[in-house]
């Protein structure tokens, strides 16, 4: 691996883990903030039409995988959690586009996915699951 692909790989990966791990500490708080959709609070996530006590979810979700990403060894284990950061952030902006919302609340999913790929596609090899049939 290149220092150039190596540099890239944590900038995204630390921007990623800070994104996740910000949002998730604030959605396991419940923080109360008018008007705020993206990141959902409590005011955001009955906006987008969920209940709750799916922040708990989301939160508790988010930061197991900033763990999962960030620990060494683990390749299966940080698939998993890339997986999960994809579909989270997919859903999230699926939901912001179901429910009406404008495009400004659309770019922290957006960030927050670009974030997931490059994260993922530039991961060194000893982060990535070796297939035992190649």
């Amino acid at each position: 691996m290149t220092k150039r692909n190596r540099i890239i790989y944590w900038i995204a990966t630390v921007w990623l883990s800070l994104g996740m791990t910000a949002t998730g500490i604030q959605q396991l708080l419940k923080v109360q903030q008018e008007g705020a959709v993206a990141p959902p609070g409590v005011y955001g996530i009955k906006e987008l039409g969920y209940p709750v006590y799916f922040l708990t979810i989301i939160g508790v979700w988010k930061i197991l995988g900033v763990v999962a990403v960030l620990i060494p060894k683990f390749p299966l284990l940080k698939e998993w959690a890339y997986a999960g950061f994809f579909f989270l952030t997919t859903g999230a902006i699926f939901s912001h586009i179901g429910s009406g919302s404008s495009v400004n609340e659309l770019f922290p999913s957006l960030l927050l996915l670009l974030l997931t790929v490059v994260s993922w596609y530039s991961r060194p090899a000893d982060r990535k699951v070796i297939f035992v049939n190649q």
